[in-house]
């Protein structure tokens, strides 16, 4: 996958991205609810599985913009990957460990959810943290706890705040007021993306959610 270096003398976020990387290096996080009413229908009609529907709106809403997809690469490189892919994790009932699987993104969900179903099973009863080898370092990470409806969620990266990639974590999806709304968290840093790439997400997010009859098989 093409790596494209960034030139931080013509980078319009340069001050931005020198200022949270030098002065004040910082991830956020944040949690809100996506409405799956209609996704939920849609998918349970269809026989198909929620999760890997879930992981490919996530990536096909990241790599949408170049913020999400702006990170170093293994050289320490500040540039933008020209396409990134979800790296998930699956729960093994039984030691309660989990195991970490990606799957090479397509545009396409039908054609991403037969690779997805390949992956897991070929490699959902590893038992390794990288169930899946050979993960190319253009990877972002997706997990869910479906035990709870939470309502926030934070991670705690100790690596220098080096670490520029978007994190999803997803929860339990419940029932209020008629509707079905699961909590997701995202954890961006703020060198590479502010509140404004925050809604960003979650907009198009729930767009993807509500036109899902558009793009489900």
């Amino acid at each position: 996958m093409k790596f494209h270096p960034i030139n931080l003398n013509k980078w319009a976020r340069a001050p931005y991205y020198n200022h949270y990387m030098q002065h004040v290096r910082c991830t956020f996080s944040m949690t809100a609810e996506l409405d799956l009413t209609t996704l939920l229908t849609e998918v349970r009609a269809r026989g198909i599985k929620l999760y890997p529907v879930l992981i490919h709106m996530l990536a096909t809403v990241v790599n949408r913009h170049q913020a999400f997809r702006t990170w170093l690469d293994d050289e320490g490189r500040l540039g933008y990957w020209e396409q990134v892919w979800p790296a998930y994790t699956v729960f093994h009932e039984e030691d309660q460990t989990f195991s970490s699987i990606w799957t090479p993104y397509e545009e396409s969900f039908p054609a991403f959810y037969e690779s997805y179903q390949h992956d897991t099973r070929t490699y959902g009863n590893v038992r390794k943290l990288a169930a899946k080898p050979d993960e190319p370092p253009h990877t972002f990470p997706v997990s869910s706890i479906t035990w709870v409806n939470f309502t926030s969620f934070n991670l705690n990266i100790h690596n220098e705040g080096l670490f520029l990639r978007p994190i999803f974590t997803m929860g339990q999806y419940a029932e209020h007021n008629g509707a079905t709304r699961l909590p997701l968290s995202i954890q961006l840093h703020h060198a590479v993306c502010d509140g404004y790439h925050a809604g960003l997400l979650y907009r198009e997010l729930q767009e993807r959610a509500d036109q899902c009859r558009e793009w489900l098989p």
